[in-house]
């Protein structure tokens, strides 16, 4: 059996999805008994309520476990904390492979939440287990929080328009990890970096959502200030929207790019373009 942290999270329901496509048996750990319902209805084999931080919770959830794949708290400042004491765990009840969700290019200091997911890939690397750790990019998903602006006619990034984004589908994201954690062969021992297949600037990211939605979409640089108090607003945590602010001060210097041929080996197909994303939600009525 699989044990899935973050199940319910936008990453996790879309990974449980294509687990459950393959047959696989999930235990998922959800927060809330609404969470709880939520995942089963999406093909969850066993729900444990539960918090990560929750030492007797998390023991009890690795129970009769031997795969893991690991999503931790978003811009969590506890993850590596977190994912040491799942590690250990999985030490002790003798987890045959530990799958975890990392991000593209975790060496990076000047973000503070890829650099943490850099020391929890160090942990993983000296506990002895089988793992395999997977480097996204950021979503295209993404975009879809500010859809009803895009709808009006407006793209806004707290960054430079000119930055340029190696955005991937996180349906490409979810079907690599089904992948990795349901079949043998190659996957153990690996980091995969899992860039889109286009670095876009914000810029082109809106000429192609006005495109696909067929009327002038404007992309705009919001100010930082003026993202931080809607952020915090939104009761965003304090620390979360320092870190993203970092993170924005980055992609302001140097983008964020990466390669999709490694997407593309393990996918076995071309990864999924922008324009093909756009069209697909359409279809779909996925929009937010």
């Amino acid at each position: 059996m699989i044990l899935l942290t973050g199940a319910a999270g936008k990453t996790g329901t879309t990974i449980l999805k294509h687990l459950a496509n393959k047959g696989a048996e999930v235990r998922c750990l959800v927060r809330n008994p609404k969470q709880a319902e939520k995942v089963t209805s999406l093909g969850c084999t066993q729900a444990i309520i539960g918090d990560l931080t929750d030492h007797a919770a998390l023991a009890k959830a690795i129970i009769g476990i031997d795969r893991i794949y690991f999503i931790a708290p978003n811009v969590s400042p506890d993850e590596l904390s977190i994912g040491s004491k799942i590690i250990q765990l999985a030490q002790q009840n003798h987890v045959h492979h530990f799958v975890y969700h990392s991000v593209l290019h975790p060496q990076i200091e000047a973000m503070p939440h890829h650099w943490q997911k850099m020391h929890m890939e160090e942990v993983l690397f000296t506990s002895g287990l089988e793992f395999t750790i997977l480097q996204p990019c950021a979503y295209m998903q993404n975009i879809l929080g500010g859809w009803q602006k895009i709808l009006a006619g407006e793209f806004s990034v707290p960054y430079q328009l000119d930055a340029r984004i190696s955005i991937v589908d996180l349906e490409d994201i979810a079907k690599v990890a089904a992948k990795v954690l349901t079949e043998p062969g190659y996957y153990k021992y690996a980091i995969y970096e899992l860039a889109g297949p286009e670095a876009l600037s914000q810029k082109e990211v809106a000429n192609l959502l006005s495109r696909a939605i067929n009327k002038p979409v404007r992309a705009i640089e919001q100010s930082r200030l003026e993202w931080e108090k809607s952020a915090l607003a939104a009761n965003m945590d304090e620390t979360q929207v320092k870190v993203l602010i970092k993170m924005f001060e980055y992609y302001d210097k140097f983008g964020f790019v990466g390669n999709s041929s490694i997407l593309e080996f393990l996918l076995g197909e071309k990864p999924t373009t922008f324009k093909q994303f756009l069209a697909r939600i359409s279809n779909s009525g996925d929009e937010r």
